[in-house]
């Protein structure tokens, strides 16, 4: 079933070149704020340097330790402190990344938790995207034709209270039957992870940058 286009104007649209709206190479869904977090099993370094994110190509590039740079955004922080409510849909074109152990997310995040993944992608799995509710435990691994790596695609997900549904491409892929609850609301991240090799293979020997590109990123929300 197609998507029908938001009726109203978007009440963000994602600048990530501007400070207001995006803090860079830090956020408290890491340990500290980061810039590591080998606990969720990533070789991540975060770092502010725009050439990993402020242009929304997001990059990863090998450091000499085993770890690697990665770029990361986030509007925790910012002097916007945008944050998505229940109710809101958000949308976004993606570019995947083709390396093994590229990571690369839209999700959001607050006071330790609050997380939806409008999506997760790991090129080993090479049609398939990760869209996750973790506020109340729903989870869909979508397989599709139009998903592959270095491919584009439309993403959209609604954050709706008694349920969070994703399209992909204007068809509707998932809706959790869950939600999120009336008084939700969280910050956006947008990343590249890279991966250690417990659940996904880590980067091969011969690999040493890695990138995904997001645009058109922006939040609806309802009239009223």
């Amino acid at each position: 079933m197609p998507s029908s286009s938001p009726a109203s104007e978007p009440i963000f649209t994602a600048d990530f070149s501007s400070p207001e709206q995006w803090v860079a190479g830090r956020s408290w869904a890491y340990p500290d704020g980061g810039p590591v977090n080998p606990g969720d099993n990533k070789l991540d370094h975060l770092v502010e340097d725009p050439a990993y994110s402020r242009s929304g190509v997001f990059r990863a590039t090998r450091r000499r330790d085993g770890l690697w740079d990665a770029g990361l955004l986030t509007t925790e922080g910012s002097p916007q402190g945008f944050q998505v409510r229940a109710g809101d849909s958000l949308e976004a074109r993606v570019r995947l990344p083709e390396e093994n152990g590229a990571w690369p997310a839209i999700w959001t995040w607050r006071d330790g938790g609050q997380e939806i993944d409008v999506f997760e992608y790991h090129p080993d799995n090479p049609d398939l995207l990760e869209l996750s509710n973790r506020v109340r435990g729903a989870h869909r691994y979508h397989r599709s034709p139009s998903v592959s790596p270095g491919g584009w695609v439309k993403l959209r997900t609604e954050f709706g209270a008694r349920s969070v549904v994703w399209w992909l491409d204007d068809v509707r892929v998932f809706a959790d039957g869950r939600g999120v609850g009336r008084s939700w609301h969280a910050y956006l991240i947008v990343n590249l992870s890279v991966c250690a090799g417990r659940y996904h293979p880590a980067p091969d020997a011969d690999t040493d940058e890695m990138s995904y590109e997001v645009r058109d990123l922006r939040v609806f929300r309802p009239a009223g």
